[in-house]
């Protein structure tokens, strides 16, 4: 469609600088306004002519007239002029000739603006916080970076996978409590990351436990509820403070507790990647930057650009209308931003950018906002390059997640009941185990992220197993089943010759080549809009197309040579795209179902 729509766009240029004169708007102002009319009876293209009225100082409904009458070319069956709008139907035959040939031609790299080539995108993603399971709402991260590290690599850029471990914090001084007082190497060797999350989540009931104390003792003394829940205190957290301050010193048996923990924990995380399909190429976490964030600290002081307020130190960032960012706590420790000012400071040097994308939920937005800024404030040229993705929250039947509570809904837990429940239904079709145990992982694990990318990334999403598991609605299910439709449409046809030639194609076989050629747009939205969803929602179109072509015209049984061809040819091609974009969203495509 790109291409006929830069067509139409020089045979516009054409025609207006005849009526009209001249320099009035070029092919690219003109192709920028063409879009795709609602009502597809009016037309397959459509251009208000509503600017036009400005330059060439006509009414919309008289260039719109005067430019249907001065344009007329092969590829196009009418333009019409209505109420201001110019309408252009395309040549159905020709025009679905072209785009199966340029699908079958191109294969894989279909759809790609190969806009990236020559260029690095480093992209932060999945980044779970070390000794906590993965649960439902890493998924967001995980896949919508996934997804966007496939799309950039589509577009020919070299991209840099990173997982940025959060290996490194005050959690860790819990941890080392807990263990030390509740824990045994051997039962934490058994349970693995369940074993350190019931640690966490022990010890912060039981601080919160001795909070709780401490304000009713102060209550009862006749302290203020207020003043006294300031003033809250907790032995158990003050041990680990000072626990988390002896590791930040470099204690030996401390960091060799915190090293285990790191190593239980990417154990269980490599489980779920292969899951997914997900490799990285870097797993460098907080703790790889504590001996990088002085020298950025310092640039800071020398620019003259720290202050300290109350013992700590801040840049502030009123002019922007933002909160002070903060550097440094008043006894010295680093923040969330001196580490990731350190990290992208690395990241460039060692990779050279183009762009570097963060993929963390919304409610950081403004902590990348203020670190983002400190970064340009610092003189790095390379500011404009950093790039925060942020998306929505997710729940469970409405119910959210804290893992400090324990009330989580593990990501395993939620892959393991959707394979469970494909398995049932496909074992009766497919009684070989391994053969319906690998359909029922690809599909299962396909469901689960399909329900998640098929809302826009800012929406708070309700997980509903039902829906995402769906083989009749709009599911992952519904997609990989449509692609393994053509695999077996395909195994059951005849040899046929490759070419396929004109004649008008029906309006079912015409609505699919026209999907199949809006393809390379939609992955260019995807990629400008860093919006997988663009993607999953024309998946969805695709396979209504195809479904409607299927049934609606005979492909395999057709009597008539060339069109059971071009029809073969457009399964071919709707497989070969379906693929394509199946993976793009991190889904694999199933040649059974």
């Amino acid at each position: 469609m790109l291409t006929l729509k830069k067509k139409i766009a020089a045979l516009l240029s054409d025609a207006v600088a005849k009526n009209y004169g001249e320099g009035l708007l070029t092919a690219d102002d003109l192709f920028a306004m063409l879009e795709y009319p609602p009502d597809k009876t009016l037309g397959d293209i459509a251009l208000p002519c509503f600017r036009l009225s400005k330059v060439a100082r006509r009414s919309p409904v008289m260039i719109a007239d005067t430019l249907a009458a001065s344009i007329s070319d092969p590829a196009l069956s009418a333009v019409t002029a209505v109420n201001g709008y110019l309408n252009f139907k395309i040549a159905t035959g020709e025009f679905t000739r072209r785009v199966i040939a340029d699908v079958l031609e191109k294969g894989d790299r279909y759809g790609s603006p190969m806009c990236g080539v020559g260029k690095t995108v480093v992209i932060d993603y999945s980044s779970p916080n070390v000794a906590k399971p993965f649960h439902i709402g890493h998924l967001g991260s995980t896949v919508i970076g996934h997804s966007l590290k496939l799309l950039h690599q589509f577009a020919g850029y070299n991209c840099i996978g990173i997982n940025y471990l959060g290996d490194w914090g005050t959690q860790f001084g819990k941890l080392i409590v807990a263990f030390r007082d509740w824990g045994s190497k051997e039962e934490i060797e058994q349970k693995g990351v369940d074993g350190l999350v019931a640690l966490y989540v022990r010890i912060n009931n039981a601080i919160g436990a001795e909070e709780k104390a401490s304000v009713e003792a102060q209550i009862a003394a006749g302290v203020p509820e207020e003043e006294a829940q300031r003033h809250k205190h907790s032995a158990l957290a003050d041990r680990a403070r000072a626990e988390s301050h002896k590791l930040e010193e470099g204690d030996k048996e401390n960091l060799a507790l915190w090293r285990w923990f790191v190593d239980i924990s990417l154990a269980e995380y490599q489980k779920t990647y292969r899951l997914l399909g997900i490799t990285f190429d870097s797993y460098k976490g907080e703790s790889f930057y504590n001996d990088k964030m002085p020298a950025q600290v310092q640039k800071l002081r020398d620019l003259g650009l720290l202050e300290i307020d109350n013992g700590a130190s801040i840049v502030r960032l009123d002019r922007w209308n933002m909160p002070v960012c903060l550097i440094l706590r008043s006894d010295g420790s680093t923040l969330y931003p001196t580490r990731d000012i350190a990290a992208a400071y690395y990241r460039y040097e060692t990779y050279h950018f183009d762009k570097a994308i963060y993929v963390t939920a919304a409610q950081q937005s403004l902590h990348f906002a203020q670190w983002f800024k400190v970064v340009e404030l610092m003189g790095y040229p390379w500011y404009d390059r950093l790039v925060h993705v942020p998306y929505g929250t997710v729940s469970v039947n409405g119910s959210k997640l804290a893992t400090r509570t324990g009330n989580v809904i593990l990501l395993r837990d939620l892959f393991a009941e959707a394979i469970r429940r494909v398995s049932e239904i496909t074992k009766e079709k497919h009684p070989d185990p391994q053969e319906c145990a690998e359909i029922a992982e690809k599909v299962g694990v396909g469901a689960v992220i399909f329900y998640y990318l098929s809302n826009n990334r800012m929406r708070d999403i309700d997980f509903v197993m039902e829906d995402a598991l769906s083989f009749e609605g709009n599911s992952g299910p519904y997609a990989q089943y449509t692609y393994a439709r053509c695999c077996s449409i395909l195994e059951k046809a005849p040899e046929t010759a490759d070419g396929v030639t004109d004649g008008e194609a029906s309006p079912e076989e015409f609505d699919l080549a026209k999907t199949l050629s809006l393809f390379p747009e939609q992955v260019a939205q995807a990629l400008a809009d860093y919006e997988p969803s663009v993607v999953t929602r024309y998946i969805l179109d695709l396979c209504a197309a195809f479904n409607r072509f299927y049934h609606e015209c005979k492909i395999v049984s057709c009597p008539d040579e060339k069109i059971r061809a071009r029809r073969l040819a457009l399964t071919r091609a709707t497989k070969q795209v379906l693929a394509t974009a199946l993976h793009l969203i991190c889904l694999q495509s199933p040649e059974k179902i």
